[in-house]
């Protein structure tokens, strides 16, 4: 199943206004209320019925999670050793790391985001036509830190989970009331991957709503137009003093 950015926004609305009714009640009717962002975890557990745990996924951290359709195995390496994982059906693990006491924090955003993924994963196959789930559903997907050319439908499938999961943490609906706050609905101004120190503060602002990182809310930002990319070249240090 290959689906456009549209078909997956289409998708992720949805799912996301199905789940808003029934965890958030009558406030998410509310139209002068603040964006709700969207509470992953039981979004998982409580929508989808995922069990998640977390374990040593990789002995390098490339591996972040995994998630499996059917009662599976699943072969790891993990200190030059070889291991088993058994999953069952609608297991999510993500790696140890995401809740080692010292990254809780830091490494929040992409354990949110980890969790999207593979949420998103779960509902694009039962999406899926009756041959491709017989065809993959003894395959766990899995989720590591390279990135990919769209050549193969493992890609896709790749590319389709992380924009459909980014829809779900950040739904549009939810980014236009932020954005409204935020900076009355005008784009940010993003060089390379700097910004201005108001812009800054801006983004810094979003991140903290959405509980995403700063690179994942510059691309769906940037998604729905509310962030212009500009080359690298066009910054100016507004301390740089020019003689």
């Amino acid at each position: 199943m290959i689906l456009s950015q549209k078909n997956i926004e289409e998708i992720a609305v949805a799912v996301i206004r199905d789940f808003q009714k029934s965890f958030f009640g009558s406030e998410a009717d509310d139209p002068a209320r603040f964006a709700l962002p969207t509470p992953i975890d039981q979004f998982a557990s409580d929508y989808l019925n995922l069990k998640v745990s977390f374990q040593k996924l990789s002995s390098d951290g490339s591996i972040y999670g995994l998630t499996a359709y059917v009662d599976t195995e699943y072969q790891i390496e993990v200190d030059g050793s070889q291991r088993s994982i058994f999953l069952k059906t609608n297991d999510v693990v993500l790696d140890k790391s995401f809740i080692e006491p010292a990254n809780i924090r830091k490494l929040c955003g992409k354990r949110r985001f980890t969790l999207a993924h593979e949420c998103a994963h779960q509902i694009l196959f039962q999406l899926d036509s009756d041959d491709r789930k017989i065809a993959c559903h003894k395959r766990p997907e899995v989720r590591g830190n390279g990135s990919r050319v769209l050549r193969t439908q493992e890609d896709w499938n790749e590319w389709q989970a992380n924009t459909l999961g980014a829809a779900i943490l950040m739904p549009q609906s939810e980014v236009d009331r932020a954005m409204w706050f935020i900076n009355s609905r005008k784009p940010l101004a993003c060089y390379g991957w700097r910004f201005y120190d108001s812009d800054q503060v801006k983004i810094d602002t979003f991140c903290g709503v959405f509980g995403v990182s700063r690179s994942a809310a510059a691309i769906r930002l940037e998604q729905l137009g509310y962030l212009n990319r500009k080359k690298d070249y066009e910054y100016r240090d507004p301390l740089e003093v020019w003689p």
